[in-house]
């Protein structure tokens, strides 16, 4: 492909995003191929010789995209928001135009001090204090392991980056219950073995319970292990949860523990200044992210790291090939030290895009839009007889389930409720996903697509009551009651 050629293709291609992003709501939310339907036509091996852009276009629409769940369909309610937004695409094809390799300062200076500027801007936003010094990493996951990696460093003298682990230390992590899954994986791969990983029992409201917490400590301390770092969440995976953090952070600064808080969805919602009460202690707090790619509207990856200690970040993750010395090193940030990746990309010019087009104002109008609809949809789901309200709603997930009337065996619910789920999602209509809360199988809601309207939560709702009230025909065929 030549200039001339790669200049009509791109004008083609731009075009068909613009139609496929006007008309997203005409495909079926959840992708409905079976599995290997998609590699069962692909070709075994790779064309001998190059093939013309319509072809491969021609394949794409054929073959990938019936294979596509398209989470920017304002009926998407599954997992968490994916976003993206008009200004964020164009920064992204910007981004992936220049190609630049963003590790050091002196490979591209602009990607290196945007991403400093827009940090500082994004810190100041969502209300952190002047203390804390940001960086963008891929995603929050890989955040929580930089931070563990950080906190395991400084607290053993950075010994185990030179040494590796000594016999004498036995760390322990501490979480809820209800904290996502990464936090396993990142004590796992930070050597500190998953039994050392210490999951604390929640309220009813689903948050860690501080005084669950001490108590874990103290008796680790008992046996001989050193508490190292607590992970608090606010807004779980689950049903976004908030953990209390400052009588978590005067647990941690009691036991001068590292204190991590994971933010990855609900950290968009302190653009609001009524959700500052979640970061009610983030004076005790080490590390701080949450994903501007999850809920402000901006093409993942993007994720926004915070830390107070921005030297033992640094001293954890420094290394100094010669290759990559240059004489501007001690003025500037250099990232390929702030992280475990080496390579970069040009993030920040993508977020800047975002928030200079949205502007603040324009953020927070978005997420108390969506903040409102989840409420309404919690008060539609509270006033129904066949469905109930599972956790509370803080935020802009719902959790509930259909409880039709006399029903009360669990086991059986939760069979009736994964037969909902499953119906609706294969309507192509909306999507979906669950959980389990105290051993309830728990539809999740999630009202966060950057394009959503009220209507389509209306819509989503009535689809769901008209689709429990089919199934409840087809099991009273024949029998007096479910």
């Amino acid at each position: 492909m030549n200039i001339d050629e790669f200049r009509e293709n791109a004008h083609f291609l731009v075009e068909w995003m613009v139609e496929y992003l006007k008309n997203i709501e005409t495909y079926p939310v959840k992708s409905p191929v079976k599995p290997k339907e998609i590699i069962e036509q692909l070709p075994d091996a790779p064309p001998e010789d190059g093939e013309s852009f319509d072809i491969i276009f021609s394949d794409f629409c054929k073959i990938i995209l019936p294979g596509i769940t398209h989470w920017q369909h304002p009926s998407f309610f599954a997992y968490f928001p994916a976003n993206n937004s008009f200004p964020s695409i164009l920064g992204e094809m910007a981004m992936a135009t220049i190609g630049a390799q963003c590790m050091i300062w002196e490979t591209s200076p602009s990607a290196a001090e945007l991403e400093e500027r827009v940090m500082q801007w994004t810190a100041r936003m969502i209300g952190l204090p002047d203390c804390f010094t940001g960086v963008i990493q891929d995603t929050a996951s890989t955040s929580t392991l930089v931070s563990i990696l950080t906190a395991r460093e400084k607290f053993s003298g950075y010994e185990i980056n030179s040494k590796g682990f000594t016999r004498n230390k036995k760390f322990t992590v501490y979480c809820s219950k209800e904290t996502h899954s990464s936090i396993e994986k990142a004590v796992k791969i930070a050597g500190i073995g998953r039994e050392n990983l210490r999951k604390i029992d929640v309220d009813e409201k689903f948050s860690l319970i501080p005084e669950f917490l001490e108590d874990s400590i103290r008796k680790d301390i008992q046996n001989g292990y050193i508490p190292l770092c607590t992970i608090a969440t606010i807004g779980t995976t689950g049903s976004t949860a908030i953990d209390p953090l400052k009588p978590i952070g005067e647990v941690c600064k009691r036991y001068n523990l590292w204190l991590h808080v994971d933010a990855a969805l609900a950290g968009t919602a302190l653009v609001l200044p009524e959700k500052r009460w979640m970061i009610e202690g983030i004076e005790n707090v080490d590390t701080f992210v949450f994903n501007p790619h999850k809920w402000m509207f901006t093409n993942f990856d993007c994720s926004a790291y915070f830390v107070k200690d921005k030297e033992a970040l640094i001293k954890t993750f420094e290394i100094h090939p010669e290759y990559l010395k240059t004489q501007e090193d001690k003025k500037v940030n250099n990232y390929r030290d702030w992280g475990i990746q080496l390579g970069r990309r040009f993030r920040a010019l993508k977020l800047w895009f975002v928030i200079r087009n949205f502007g603040v104002n324009g953020i927070r109008e978005k997420i108390r839009s969506h903040i409102q609809m989840a409420k309404e949809l919690a008060s539609m789901i509270e006033n129904s007889p066949d469905f109930e309200l599972i956790a509370p709603v803080p935020l802009n997930t719902v959790c509930f389930r259909w409880k039709p009337e006399n029903i009360n065996n669990l086991d059986y619910l939760n069979r009736l409720n994964e037969q909902l789920l499953e119906n609706l999602n294969k309507s192509g209509k909306l999507y979906l996903t669950h959980t389990k809360l105290n051993g309830i199988y728990t539809i999740r809601f999630v009202v966060g697509q950057t394009n959503v309207q009220k209507k389509h939560v209306e819509q989503a709702w009535e689809f769901i009551v008209d689709v429990s009230k089919d199934m409840r025909k087809k099991f009273l065929k024949g029998r007096s009651s479910l």
